[in-house]
């Protein structure tokens, strides 16, 4: 990261890092082990997938709200926030699992309320990624917007390489394939403590100071507010817009957001369904429906895979290539589309490993790109709501996306690959046409 790119000190950057890489790695481990947990429940594949819908559509409700709520109260706040959900969340729901494979619940019973526990993650947990959003957004230039967004972005991507990867050591006698939901909820709550302790209050009530009153998201320093605040990241924030009564609140059917929101609400449900189907599909192809325990190994390689792919993309060809929004979206849902088609082929580990980390490249271009595209498409003082509306979208995409996948995966496997294939077009056809080209959207 370029020392002009985000203004913010190392430290503060590891907590942002922080914040946002446990709650990923806890949701991919989670990811992970719940298809061996859902086989030894008895339990279709579409329901283990249906179970996390319900707390997809609390955080397309609940993330716009808890960014329009940072713009008053403060980035930290909701981030603290947004921990606190994961930490609830994980906790009820390790301990349901727990009650319902040692059979004291029955299977239905547990998926409820498994999905039911959920509700902390959706409502709650939804508050964290807008508020880091907001945090970097407003603290960056605009030409290197993209690239600042990917290194947040790539804090989920490293958490998805250390979920899997770890969630098989974090199977240990007494907690079995409960443990990574009591090991991450307990991160959570270090994390917790550090956001609290280490990250300057940012409470936008209180009065700023020196000429950033006046700009408050500006990208340009100024001597006196270098002087206030070495770091050039100012703690105190002035009341962000729109505060005053009757003031316009930005929406997702604002032409400006219009064409990010529909790209990444249909680029998101192609990898929400991979992500539905692939623990799934390996357990089929390499013949372990008998031995469900035995799927975490694999089913984690294959996503620790996807996720290095992910960070290859966010940390070193964006940067390295300089890609703006529409091209990064563009290219990587290209890619995407190539990526799924050994996937959907393959019998072997190494074939499918492959074209997911492959289709992964893609998604760790597409991401980030409608992300900053959407940031860059509005003003300096709508970045809470966008962030909101932003993290929305993703959340969308999860709500019946994964279990729509593995339906069409176990009623014929070629209409689940078909359908991704066409929505990945889709993609790439709006971004053509609708987006805006990278010159535009990067000029000052």
């Amino acid at each position: 990261m370029s020392e002009g790119a985000v203004n913010l000190p190392k430290e503060r950057m590891a907590l942002l890092f922080a914040v946002m890489l446990v709650t990923a790695a806890g949701n991919t481990a989670m990811q992970s082990v719940m298809p061996s947990i859902g086989t030894r429940l008895g339990i279709a594949d579409v329901w283990v997938s249906l179970a996390y819908s319900w707390s997809a559509l609390l955080w397309v409700f609940m993330a716009p709200f808890w960014a329009r709520r940072s713009d008053r109260r403060g980035r930290k706040a909701m981030m603290a926030l947004g921990v606190i959900g994961f930490i609830a969340s994980f906790a009820l729901c390790g301990a349901v699992l727990h009650l319902g494979l040692i059979g004291w619940l029955s299977g239905a019973m547990t998926m409820i309320l498994f999905a039911l526990s959920r509700t902390f993650y959706g409502g709650f947990g939804s508050a964290a990624p807008p508020a880091v959003q907001a945090y970097v957004a407003s603290r960056t230039d605009r030409a290197q917007r993209t690239q600042a967004l990917s290194l947040v972005a790539s804090s989920f991507g490293l958490g998805t390489v250390l979920g899997p990867a770890l969630a098989p050591l974090m199977i240990v006698p007494g907690l079995g394939v409960i443990g990574p939901f009591v090991i991450f909820g307990l991160l959570g709550v270090i994390v917790l403590v550090l956001l609290r302790m280490r990250l300057p209050d940012d409470d936008p009530r209180y009065a700023a100071r020196g000429e950033v009153m006046s700009a408050p998201f500006s990208a340009s320093s100024n001597p006196r507010m270098v002087e206030d605040d070495p770091d050039g990241s100012p703690d105190e924030l002035p009341e962000a817009e729109p505060q005053h009564k009757g003031a316009d609140r930005l929406g997702w059917s604002d032409k400006r957001l219009r064409p990010w929101i529909v790209t990444g609400l249909v680029g998101g449900h192609v990898q929400a369904m991979l992500l539905g189907i692939i623990g799934f599909l390996l357990l089929d192809r390499l013949g372990l429906r008998s031995n469900p325990d035995a799927g975490a190994a694999p089913v984690g390689l294959v996503l620790m895979s996807g996720a290095f792919a992910t960070l290859l993309a966010q940390w070193g060809l964006i940067p390295m290539l300089k890609l703006g929004p529409r091209t990064s979206t563009l290219w990587g849902m290209a890619l995407a589309a190539v990526g799924i088609v050994p996937v959907a082929i393959g019998n072997d580990l190494h074939t499918i490993a492959v074209g997911f980390a492959l289709a992964s490249v893609g998604f760790g271009l597409f991401r980030p790109g409608f992300t900053s595209g959407g940031s860059l498409a509005v003003s300096p003082q709508e970045q809470g709501q966008a962030a909101g509306i932003i993290a929305a979208v993703n959340g969308g995409a999860y709500i019946a996306a994964p279990a729509i996948g593995v339906w069409f995966y176990n009623h014929s496997q070629w209409l689940a690959w078909g359908t991704m294939e066409a929505l990945a077009l889709i993609v790439v056809v709006i971004g053509a046409f609708a987006l805006e080209k990278d010159r535009t959207l990067t000029s000052e």
